[in-house]
């Protein structure tokens, strides 16, 4: 598909440079974190969380507005912007000498990555509405792609100083920007842009404006909780890992390189064979409850090689269901809206980025060092596996009523 098309395959590119400096951070900070503080294992984590959660808080005010600048000036220009911010922020990170060069750090981070939303509405421009979930996949597989070799590298180098990564994922992001500059086109024509709206930039204002769109509520939840049980995953890996394999900077850059090898073949092949067939409901509920049962199990793996056949069950359940619940809300609302959507499922995601370290990180915590309350440092999964449930049951009740609607109107 992308070969065909070359402004997908420039946005694809795109997704995977920055996602590769993104990648190249995700070993290291949890170990930079505890550097810098000089706070134990158990107390750095929840600064660690903390940090996670300022990051998510600022991009979920900006989302909006970000989504509503892309439907107002285009795609390309919000891109570009984002891109540059981006590498000036990496820069700060690499020369952080204490904790609070990361908070602003992680304040910048949240300024400038408007990329993922924009990326979004950029494919939801250049796509027929049937081929979306298609191409959502092959951008899941674009960050498959950046975060196979990001989270690599980055334990690589990370081994011999924890800021050469940054370094590196600067360069990435300026080298990005020219990349864009030159070879990204507009995907938004004049005529279908839109005005701003202030009132629509609040983000709770955002949230209430697209409700008007009845089937969307139900998929905003169900994106909002699965959301919250994958950023907590994310959110505690690197720590979870260290605290039950004694894993270090490279040994969890490797299985996080792992996770985007699983991504890209998950989001860049088995989605396109298994939405014609099954259809987007049945591929995403299918896909949640196989989520639900690995995280369940993660607490009980001992060896830490397991954990790889571990991630590639996950991710065919996840990274399946993901970009079904995607296209199900992009084919909801009209094409001169994409970008609201877009920026408000962005919102929803920071929601999910705030709640999801900060819930991880705090059960982490009490489930290690010699104050634990219980001594198993994976107890967040148990949580995470509830949600996917309270998920499946959502959809579940959304599917009957879909099916109701659908006969009603066929008589």
């Amino acid at each position: 598909m992308a070969a065909r098309n070359p402004a997908l395959f420039f946005i694809i590119l795109t997704v995977v440079i920055d996602m590769l400096g993104v990648g190249l951070a995700w070993p290291i900070l949890p170990q930079l974190v505890e550097e810098l503080s000089g706070a134990d294992f158990s107390d750095s984590a929840l600064i660690y969380g903390f940090l996670m959660s300022g990051f998510a808080l600022v991009q979920f005010f900006v989302s909006p507005f970000v989504g509503m600048l892309s439907d107002r000036y285009g795609r390309r220009p919000i891109l570009l912007i984002s891109l540059f911010g981006l590498g000036v922020d990496y820069i700060i990170l690499a020369l952080a000498p204490n904790l609070w060069w990361l908070v602003v750090g992680r304040i910048l981070a949240g300024l400038f990555s408007a990329t993922v939303s924009t990326a979004n509405a950029y494919i939801a421009d250049i796509t027929p509405r049937e081929g979306r979930a298609a191409a959502f996949g092959l951008l899941g597989a674009a960050f498959g792609v950046g975060f196979t070799l990001g989270p690599l590298i980055g334990g690589v180098l990370g081994q011999y100083d924890l800021h050469y990564p940054f370094w590196l994922a600067a360069a990435l992001a300026f080298a990005n920007f020219i990349l864009g500059w030159f070879v990204l086109p507009e995907s938004l024509p004049v005529e279908k842009r839109s005005a701003i709206d202030i009132r629509k930039a609040n983000p709770f204002s955002a949230l209430l404006y697209i409700r008007r769109y009845s089937s969307l509520a139900i998929l905003l939840v169900a994106l909002l909780l699965t959301g919250i049980a994958q950023q907590g995953l994310q959110g505690i890996w690197v720590l979870w890992t260290k605290a039950q394999f004694d894993w270090g900077v490279a040994e969890a850059g490797y299985s996080l390189a792992w996770v985007g090898v699983c991504m890209a073949f998950v989001q860049g092949w088995l989605v396109r064979q298994v939405v014609p067939i099954y259809g987007e409901r049945k591929v995403m509920f299918t896909g949640f409850i196989i989520s639900t049962f690995a995280f369940a199990a993660l607490p009980f793996v001992t060896v830490g090689w397991v954990v790889y056949p571990g991630i590639l069950i996950h991710l065919i359940g996840w990274g399946c269901a993901a970009p079904c619940l995607t296209a199900l809300m992009s084919q909801n609302v009209p094409d001169t809206e994409q970008g609201l959507l877009q920026g408000t499922m962005g919102s929803v995601n920071t929601i999910a980025m705030i709640l999801g370290p900060l819930i991880a990180t705090g059960i982490f915590a009490k489930s290690v060092g010699p104050d634990a309350w219980i001594d198993m440092p994976g107890s967040y999964y148990f949580f995470g596996a509830i949600l996917f449930v309270i998920v499946l049951g959502i959809i579940s009740r959304d599917t009957r009523r879909s099916r109701s609607v659908e006969k009603v109107e066929s008589t």
